[in-house]
């Protein structure tokens, strides 16, 4: 069994905002791109043009419609590894492969040391480990460290590649071990959530859920009487007016 450390120096990581991610996949492709020639390349691509495109890929966009007091709408959700606390996929390693770094927290594979075995990926509830077909060893997020450490980069270019491409500013990066930091400040502030908390591995990586839909006049800033201009009652305005309130 593969230890993890009892205390990390940092905890580093990423936290996600779930109402302005516009499912775009800009941090999918960026992370591929980046990934492909750092840490843990090469990232696998096989049949990428034929019908049955497959390959490695850390970054992960899921759409989903959603339910709420408003009606329905559509939430898209970026899916990575989640540099647990308690990370399973680390205590199952039979070999010392995967690891959870001391200094930051990140968990990264040594290739040299995984058999492949894919103990790992069953063990990690969150799909986020990725096999390697051709190469034969299990890969997964790095949080980008040969971005993050790497000085021959501006400091504002030191964060994560999915990071740096999110046109609508939805992914964020620091320590979430420091309650002062940004990150944990937004976390604070919009009640950042695990993701499935109740299998207590303690995900470091945070989201951040929708905010509630404006349904009303006074929601959207007009005057109270927008709803019924011209005392139209018939069902047909009220959904169209419903409708736009609901964006």
């Amino acid at each position: 069994m593969t230890m993890l450390p009892k205390k990390t120096g940092k905890k580093l990581g990423l936290v996600i905002d779930l109402d302005i991610c516009v499912g775009c996949q800009a941090c999918a492709v960026n992370c591929k791109e980046w990934n492909t020639g750092g840490h843990m390349a090469p990232l696998t691509d096989q049949d990428p043009y034929g019908p049955a495109p497959d390959g490695v890929w850390f970054n992960r966009v899921h759409s989903y419609e959603a339910r709420g007091a408003c009606g329905s709408q559509t939430v898209h959700f970026p899916r990575s590894c989640l540099h647990c606390e308690d990370a399973a996929c680390v205590t199952v390693c039979p070999t010392g492969a995967s690891f959870k770094r001391e200094e930051d927290g990140i968990v990264l594979v040594n290739e040299d040391k995984c058999i492949g075995c894919k103990l790992c990926s069953w063990a990690c509830p969150y799909g986020a480990r990725e096999f390697d077909e051709v190469e034969g060893v299990m890969k997964k997020c790095t949080l980008c460290v040969d971005r993050v450490y790497n000085e021959n980069l501006a400091p504002e270019d030191r964060v994560p590649a999915c990071v740096s491409t999110c046109p609508a500013g939805a992914r964020h990066f620091g320590d979430l071990g420091d309650p002062n930091s940004e990150v944990s400040r937004m976390v604070a502030e919009r009640g950042g959530m695990d993701l499935m908390a109740e299998m207590g591995y303690r995900p470091t990586n945070k989201y951040l859920p929708p905010r509630p839909r404006k349904r009303d006049a006074a929601d959207v800033g007009a005057a109270a009487n927008v709803l019924n201009p011209v005392q139209d009652k018939s069902s047909a305005f009220l959904k169209w007016v419903d409708k736009v309130l609901s964006r």
